[in-house]
């Protein structure tokens, strides 16, 4: 699974590679991408030294010194790995990007997952996409001012992607733990210090599950130690049944917004 803490464990480790390294092979392993799309991105990226990678809502930009930037949607179940030497053959990989007798390869990725674009172009692309919840600008109010406007659950809007990018079933539930709401809370029913604690929950979720390698299955690189870290820190998504860890209740699976959750009823306040 991959979101915005995921990815965000994949940009600093992809900078950390490659950053100033020169991509001297781009391979499209599966068949379906059209033939002048491949031909024509192959073209603006080998060749190329990356500049820095970025993480832009489910995106990996990879800034290059021509001036574009090669844009790879990772959806939720897609994954990369890095490597050195000769790359084994794999059925399930999409596209590898070589960097001399460095890679990474991307699995679970569509034709229309990869593309370059000027930045121009990305900057028009990314609008359809919500606001970051880590971009500083989202202060309280205008976290409220954009939330208030939605009539759903609380779950529903944070995964939301036109509204707030990079969240979604994990860290959703988690962060309505973490603020004392129960996720199938009506959005309309909040008071200001309910909209404080989820404000502050969804902040502190996010960036304590970075610090801490997220909930990803599937290690980067060999040795990766920090991949997936969070997992033994998740306090209700999939634990149904267990004694919940801050008040020692029964964690259950909930309803909210006709998709299932996880929550701690004894401790996550149904605001009505």
């Amino acid at each position: 699974m991959q979101e915005l803490p995921e990815l965000d464990i994949y940009r600093a480790m992809l900078a950390e590679r490659f950053a100033g390294a020169q991509i001297t092979a781009l391979t499209i392993h599966k068949k379906g991408m059209d033939e002048a799309a491949k031909t024509e991105l192959i073209g603006h990226v080998v060749g190329t030294t990356v500049w820095f990678v970025e993480r832009r809502a489910q995106h990996l930009v990879f800034h290059l010194d021509n001036g574009k930037r090669l844009l790879v949607y990772v959806p939720y179940e897609a994954y990369a790995f890095c490597g050195s030497g000769e790359k084994k053959k794999d059925s399930k990989a999409f596209a590898t990007i070589s960097f001399g007798d460095r890679y990474v390869t991307f699995y679970g990725l569509m034709p229309e997952h990869i593309l370059t674009m000027s930045v121009k172009g990305l900057e028009e692309y990314m609008k359809v996409n919500g606001v970051d919840p880590l971009d500083k600008r989202l202060t309280l109010s205008r976290f409220v001012e954009r939330f208030s406007k939605k009539r759903s659950t609380l779950r529903t809007a944070l995964l939301d992607t036109g509204l707030i990018s990079g969240i979604g079933p994990v860290y959703a539930d988690e962060i309505a733990f973490a603020a004392k709401i129960r996720p199938e809370t009506k959005l309309q029913s909040l008071n200001a210090d309910a909209w404080e604690r989820l404000y502050q929950a969804m902040g502190s979720v996010l960036r304590d599950a970075i610090s801490h390698g997220g909930a990803g299955e599937k290690p980067m690189f060999e040795g990766d130690l920090l991949t997936g870290g969070y997992r033994e820190r998740l306090q209700v998504y999939k634990r149904e049944g267990q004694s919940c860890m801050r008040c020692g209740g029964t964690v259950q699976k909930v309803t909210a917004g006709n998709r299932k959750a996880f929550a701690c009823p004894s401790c996550q306040e149904l605001i009505e």
